[in-house]
């Protein structure tokens, strides 16, 4: 087996503090395809072919993740990771994007080979979209 494989595909978990606002915020703002809620505790999300997001309430260390508590961010502030959302043109998804509800830091700021904006999402996850 050689890793990374041609099919595999990446998820990326997000930790929030209100599943059903969160859900409905990926869902509505976003425009991502709800796949599955499981639980009251996680939800999936698709964005297109091969980008998975996985919105999971908190908890606690488990028996394959010992030591490891999953909490939505603290301080807005401070960043640890973000996701990136690359578009064909900025202006007009940061348009489409605020009329459904997302709070932009900034309106799209033009870079010269890049331009792009931010938000969050309810619990303060950073997004960006961006145009090369």
């Amino acid at each position: 087996m050689t890793f990374p494989t041609p099919d595999m595909e990446m998820t990326h978990i997000m930790v929030v503090t209100d599943l059903e606002r969160s859900r409905d915020w990926y869902r509505d703002v976003l425009g991502a395809e709800l796949t599955g809620e499981y639980g009251g505790t996680s939800a999936v999300f698709r964005f297109g072919a091969g980008a998975w997001l996985l919105v999971v309430t908190g908890g606690e260390p488990t028996e394959d993740k010992p030591g490891v508590t999953f909490s939505a961010p603290g301080e807005p502030g401070t960043v640890s990771h973000s996701v990136t959302i690359r578009v064909a043109d900025c202006n007009a998804a940061y348009e489409e994007l605020r009329t459904r509800g997302a709070e932009f830091l900034t309106p799209p700021y033009d870079w010269g080979r890049e331009t792009r904006c931010f938000f969050r999402d309810p619990d303060g996850h950073l997004f960006e979209i961006s145009q090369a």
